[in-house]
């Protein structure tokens, strides 16, 4: 399988599963040409949905998606679970259908995942291979993350997953009739493979940036332009946000172009667990 000759529309996604997440959730919207991409729109979700509670935004996505034609989307939140957390399913498809008929919420589902984790008799805390490959933060249920894990695969992936959408690593057999490609991203794994700093940049308590974390990101930006095309009013907007998501956005917009070029797409579908539990497209 060669490379995929991804659409010219590469959008980029810090998601959050919080319960204003709109608030939080930023898209860069951006065109590739041969050597670079091209920022075009760099938007908070809730100013786009006109709502930042969750259901209504991240209902919102799911249309921005659906709507968006050819286009690949890269979204920061884990597609899928451990294989060894078995008793979901043994496909991704049985994943999806396990956590959209889940009674309770992302926490208990967390809890839950950690519950199989001992039954199993290793570390409660499981990894997918993607996950140590590239190095991503936290595991996919780990109480930092499972927000976005839960709300990403029952709130985004299911209604998404349909005929003229591949989600990958799980629907390559879709790639023939698919206008849209939704992989998932990861803004710190993106970072780390680029060998540019990936910590002190983001400051959610709020307020100036502290002088470190101004310098942090004035060196990022610095090195993103090797690959993408940024306005200066997108430099003050990714300098001005404080918890760094504006920027995240543009990261895994990034992250995802140069993956998907670079991947060994014949190798992944291949691949004995990512079909099953997913791949980091960084």
């Amino acid at each position: 399988m060669s490379p995929i000759a991804a659409p010219t529309r590469i959008y980029g996604v810090d998601f959050s599963g919080a319960a204003k997440a709109g608030a939080n959730i930023w898209i860069a919207r951006t065109t590739a040409s041969c050597k670079r991409l091209q920022l075009q729109q760099l938007s908070r979700l809730e100013d786009l949905a006109g709502a930042a509670e969750r259901t209504k935004a991240l209902s919102y996505l799911v249309f921005m998606i659906n709507a968006s034609g050819r286009s690949v989307w890269g979204i920061d939140f884990p597609f899928g679970l451990p294989v060894e957390l078995a008793a979901m399913g043994t496909t991704w498809d049985e994943q999806l259908a396990f956590i959209g008929r889940f009674e309770g919420d992302a926490k208990a589902f967390g809890r839950w995942c950690v519950a199989q984790a001992r039954k199993i008799g290793t570390k409660l805390h499981i990894r997918r291979t993607t996950d140590t490959e590239t190095k991503t933060p936290f595991d996919c249920y780990h109480y930092r993350i499972v927000y976005q894990t839960f709300h990403g695969m029952r709130d985004v992936l299911a209604p998404v997953a349909r005929d003229d959408v591949a989600v990958l690593p799980f629907q390559y057999d879709r790639l023939a009739r698919a206008t849209t490609i939704v992989v998932e991203a990861c803004p710190s794994s993106t970072l780390k493979r680029l060998g540019l700093p990936h910590q002190n940049y983001k400051q959610p308590a709020g307020g100036p940036l502290t002088a470190k974390r101004r310098q942090t990101r004035h060196l990022i930006i610095s090195a993103l332009k090797e690959f993408i095309e940024l306005s200066e009013s997108d430099r003050r907007v990714m300098m001005r946000n404080p918890g760094g998501d504006a920027l995240d956005a543009v990261i895994a917009a990034v992250g995802t172009w140069q993956a998907l070029a670079m991947s060994d797409h014949a190798a992944i579908v291949a691949h004995e667990r990512y079909p099953k539990e997913g791949r980091v497209y960084a």
